[in-house]
């Protein structure tokens, strides 16, 4: 373990906002472009002197501890953050840790033996079949870039220091604030800096972007904003467009807005503490008084969402009254789909031609940067083949599974043992709920690509303010199936017919703790799952019958969305959608009003499934239990049964490649958080 180079990792910091204004020339306003008064090379002499005066008290041998980092119920993860100036050993408290110290002070005590660090399942090889070769080529330059995760960490890094000069000089060019002195009865929000590195469509590095970001949590309601609500588009949305694109051979376009909150108008009156590395040279003591938006502000998504909706109004397009992130512009030369989350904007069209004129429009009114083809979005890689489009996110599930220690578990083959039942109860008490809510949060968005771990990652997150023992395991056991299935992904097939059909399903009083029923539901466009739901009910059901008629309304409200969103793409659905159901005797009470006597008790916006069965918009088909996809969305299945009813959903593995496989890895890029 070297301590010596730890110390000056942790050494190399950028000095407070109160550095003397005489050190620097007046003829720039900041207090240098990463302060020289206190450079991280003074800074880790010192460190080093701290560290050689620990070695000098420590001759004994001692036990390597370079795993020890944050655990997870014994796995480790992360990196150490401090040196013990005392014994010059990481001051981070971990079994390991225990161990060694206890070694150390206990006068002619032998040394324990060495614990192997070799990981007893390493990641497998991962597998590039299906992807293009230059697909291939971009992923790998992707993966071996990292970016920073804090601003010490980006000091000292001529990229990113040219990075945040460039952001800090469209600030300025765009008059974003004034320095002003704080007002008594006011109060100034911070600020930080993200990083994020940015490809083109060959892979290689379009340009380092540095954003600096206002803590916006620190905001207070009525003082510092008021409305805050902008619509994102949902993922049902993105994954309808790329089936619509996959079935049509329609092109998938990428953009990127530069600095896009910039463009929105404040109209309130926000105080931020100045940049950190970019303090005013005459008056460190000013804040900045905000006039443009920026990130982070809770009402900056508002004040873009409206600009930009503006003006494409204005360019002929019109808002989806089922999703307003979703712009269609129909001319004579075609149809031209537009989405938007926040900043990064999807383009897709039977018209290449029409494509690009858009393109140039929105370039000469704001600043964007064409991405080119789409093969990497919000951490999502889409691939696309002559055989069709495939969404994936193998990296995140990589990085997930390295930030928390989980690289070397041991693979297996289902989320969760079968008819798992877990109640809030059992078990003891988690002292720190800390870790265990990080891991279902970062599971949560891996339902993006993989449907097959709804259930799964819906029963853990119930039991978010009190985690017990056994949380924690169920937690773990789905990243394990995460390893074993990083290669899986919805898969899109190239001009299959764009219809809709869903399954719904029950577990009647499934829950242990309320007896509450789980409603699933799915809903395919062409050979993939676009809309999927696995929820618990809000109410005890007194039988299996009114649970299953319960999770059929709650389908039929997902199909009359999903009927106002194709009718928006301009894409006509023939006839009623089938959603096929198990269960006969909610069939029969959809379908015949004579049942509703024996359910006088059952809320009336339950019975919206007849009203839309009556309508012809839906029909409700029965299926046997053992070909119910839904079931998967239910309750905790066999190996055989998640297989079956996983390809059903059109989550398919990555083949072998014909030319081999090539090894990766997961350390090759750190985990934001």
């Amino acid at each position: 373990f070297n301590a010596a180079q730890n110390s000056q990792q942790q050494s190399q910091n950028i000095s407070g906002p109160g550095v003397s204004s005489s050190s620097v020339s007046h003829s720039s306003p900041w207090t240098g472009r990463l302060r020289s008064g206190e450079s991280p090379q003074s800074k880790a002499d010192s460190g080093m002197q701290v560290s050689q005066k620990g070695k000098e008290k420590v001759d004994q041998p001692m036990v390597d501890v370079n795993a020890g980092h944050s655990y997870v119920d014994g796995e480790s993860s992360g990196s150490e953050q401090s040196i013990d100036d005392e014994l010059g050993i990481p001051s981070v408290v971990t079994p390991g840790v225990r161990k060694t110290r206890d070694v150390l002070r206990a006068p002619g005590s032998e040394p324990i033996l060495r614990r192997s660090t070799r990981a007893r399942y390493p990641v497998d090889r991962l597998k590039y079949d299906g992807f293009t070769a230059i697909h291939y080529a971009y992923m790998v330059k992707v993966i071996q870039e990292p970016e920073p995760t804090s601003f010490e960490q980006a000091m000292g890094k001529e990229k990113w220091e040219k990075a945040m000069d460039e952001e800090m000089d469209a600030l300025e060019a765009n008059a974003t604030w004034e320095l002003v002195p704080l007002p008594k009865d006011k109060n100034a929000i911070g600020c930080k800096w993200v990083y994020k590195v940015k490809h083109n469509a060959d892979g290689f590095v379009n340009r380092y972007k540095a954003r600096l970001v206002v803590k916006g949590y620190a905001q207070t309601y009525g003082i510092d904003y008021e409305e805050t609500f902008s619509p994102v588009a949902r993922m049902a949305t993105v994954r309808a467009v790329i089936a619509m694109a996959a079935s049509k051979g329609w092109s998938l376009h990428q953009m990127d807005v530069k600095n896009a909150f910039l463009h929105g108008d404040l109209q309130e009156e926000v105080y931020m503490e100045q940049p950190p590395g970019y303090v005013h040279a005459v008056h460190p003591e000013f804040v900045c008084r905000l006039k443009k938006a920026l990130y982070g502000l809770k009402q900056a998504p508002r004040a873009w969402s409206d600009k930009i909706g503006q003006y494409l109004v204005t360019i002929g397009f019109q808002i989806s009254k089922a999703d307003f992130s979703l712009y269609v512009r129909k001319t004579e030369k075609g149809i031209m789909l537009l989405v938007i989350y926040v900043d990064d904007l999807i383009i897709t069209g039977d018209s290449d031609e029409d494509i690009l004129h858009v393109k140039m429009l929105l370039k000469q009114k704001f600043e964007m940067k064409d991405l080119g083809e789409l093969r990497y979005f919000l951490g999502i890689e889409v691939i696309r083949s002559p055989s069709g489009i495939r969404l994936l996110q193998r990296q995140y599930g990589l990085d997930m599974l390295s930030k928390y220690g989980m690289t070397g578990c041991k693979p297996i083959s289902v989320p969760l043992e079968q008819n798992v039942k877990l109640s809030t109860d059992a078990g003891e008490l988690l002292e720190d709920p800390t870790m265990y809510r990080r891991i279902v949060g970062s599971l949560i968005y891996m339902t993006i690509t993989r449907p097959d771990l709804s259930y799964a990652i819906g029963l853990v997150s119930q039991f978010m303010q009190a985690p017990r023992k056994p949380h924690l395991d169920a937690a773990r056991r789905i990243l394990r199936y995460v390893k074993s299935t990083l290669h899986y992904g919805l898969f899109y097939e190239a001009g299959c017919a764009l219809q809709v059909h869903g399954y719904t399903d029950v577990d009647w009083a499934g829950s242990v703790s309320d007896r509450r029923s789980t409603s699933g539901f799915m809903f395919s466009l062409g050979s993939a799952a676009i809309s999927w739901s696995s929820k618990k009910q809000p109410t005890v059901a007194l039988s299996s019958t009114e649970a299953e008629y319960r999770g059929a309304a709650m389908a039929a409200c997902e199909v009359a969305w999903l009927h106002k969103l194709l009718y928006d793409m301009h894409q006509s659905t023939d006839g009623p959608v089938v959603i096929y159901c198990d269960n006969m005797s909610s069939i029969h009470l959809a379908n015949n009003p004579v049942y509703h006597a024996r359910t006088k008790h059952i809320e009336v916006h339950y019975h919206y499934v007849r009203e839309k069965v009556l309508l012809g918009l839906i029909d409700l088909v029965y299926v046997s239990t053992e070909d119910q996809v839904a079931d998967i969305f239910t309750k905790a299945l066999g190996a055989e049964k998640l297989r079956k009813f996983r390809d059903l959903l059109g989550v398919q593995e990555l083949g072998l490649s014909s030319r081999g496989s090539v090894e990766i890895s997961s350390s090759t890029r750190d985990m934001p958080g």
